[in-house]
């Protein structure tokens, strides 16, 4: 599966990179509701998708949760997925790492690695995105993982 492939095309689709704008465009309904230490998943019943967020994470977390989850409903449609937990952010598991490179991909624009402005680094386009940084190597640049 190509994942930066899709992003791209979603990407050329819609001409946006937000997570909360795309699943709206996507008819992917976005709940908040207080859910512990978990950050969010992804269901679908009766063919309604459903991205849930927790309500008490900051900005920058929802937004990433967000893409995470949006990449579930992108790449998973049929998989009611697993809680993302904080310890299960960094998970070996092929859906989780395949969700976690879609939200670095839609979040992580290539462009920032061709910049000359030596004012804004990589890092804090990802902080500012949620991204966190033992997830930027899921980056491909030109063929390569970063």
């Amino acid at each position: 599966m190509d994942v930066k492939k899709i992003v791209e095309q979603l990407i050329k689709k819609f001409g946006t990179t937000n997570p909360f704008m795309l699943a709206n465009l996507l008819g992917i309904m976005i709940v908040y509701e207080p859910l512990g230490s978990t950050y969010g998943y992804y269901s679908k019943s009766h063919r309604i998708k459903v991205i849930h967020i927790n309500e008490f994470l900051s900005f920058q977390k929802q937004y990433f949760t967000c893409a995470h989850e949006l990449g579930h409903a992108i790449l998973h449609t049929e998989e009611n997925t697993a809680f993302l937990k904080k310890k299960t952010l960094f998970s070996t598991d092929k859906l989780e790492i395949e969700a976690n490179t879609f939200a670095v991909e839609l979040l992580v624009p290539d462009d920032l690695f061709f910049t000359n402005d030596s004012s804004f680094t990589i890092y804090d386009e990802i902080k500012e995105k949620g991204v966190p940084e033992e997830l930027v190597n899921l980056k491909n640049i030109d063929g390569k993982k970063i």
